[in-house]
C-alpha cells in the first residue's frame, strides 16, 4: 500500500489552462458530507452522457470547487469533460473549466489522500506570495488497465498579479 505523500513531494507548477466545456450536477455541501455525495452526482452525469451520444469522446471526470474553505459549506460541480456546450437536462447542466492561470500538481496516491495535493498547492502559493481565488478543480486520469490506478491533476486558480503602474508620460 503506497504511503501518503507529503507536501514537499508534490511538484507544483504554474500553468495557463484552456477553457473546457463540462457536463455537471451542482451542489452545496460540506467537506464532511461530500464523500457520500459525489458518486450520486457523477452517476447522474454519466446517465445523461450515455443517453446523449457524441457529447463525450475522451473526457475525464472533474470536480470543480468554489470557495474552497475546509470545514464550511462550499459549492461543487461534479461532472465530465465534454466536446461542446448543450441544453440542460434536469439537474445536468453545462459549465466550463476556466481558462486561467493556475497552480497545479499531480496526485498519484490513494484518492482519499487527495487533500494533501490541495494542501501542497496552497503551501506553494503561500511560499511564492501568490494568492488563490477560491476556485479549484480536479481532473481524474484514465485508470491503468492492470492496476486500476489513476492520477489526478489538481488545480488552484491564481489571482492575477496586479498590473504594473506606469508614471504618466509628460507631453512633449
Amino acid at each position: 500500500m503506497p504511503m501518503p505523500r507529503t507536501m514537499t513531494e508534490y511538484d507544483v507548477t504554474v500553468e495557463r489552462t484552456a477553457e473546457c466545456p463540462i457536463a455537471v450536477v451542482r451542489a452545496n455541501t460540506t467537506w464532511r458530507e461530500f464523500p457520500t455525495l459525489w458518486r450520486g452526482l457523477l452517476d447522474e452525469v454519466w446517465a445523461f452522457l450515455r443517453a446523449t451520444p457524441g457529447l463525450r469522446t475522451d473526457g475525464h471526470n472533474v470536480f470543480l470547487y468554489r470557495n474552497d474553505g475546509r470545514g464550511v459549506d462550499f459549492a461543487v460541480e461534479v461532472g465530465v469533460q465534454v466536446t461542446e456546450s448543450f441544453e440542460a437536462a434536469g439537474r445536468v447542466v453545462p459549465s466550463r473549466l476556466p481558462a486561467t492561470e493556475a497552480a497545479t500538481t499531480v496526485h498519484t496516491g490513494a484518492p482519499a489522500q487527495i487533500g494533501a495535493a490541495h494542501d501542497a498547492v496552497r503551501a506553494w502559493c503561500s511560499k511564492q506570495g501568490r494568492e488563490l481565488t477560491g476556485v479549484s478543480w480536479e481532473v481524474y486520469g484514465d485508470p491503468d488497465p492492470q492496476t486500476g490506478h489513476f492520477d489526478v491533476a489538481v488545480y488552484g486558480q491564481l489571482v492575477a498579479p496586479p498590473m504594473p503602474s506606469h508614471p504618466a508620460h509628460p507631453s512633449i
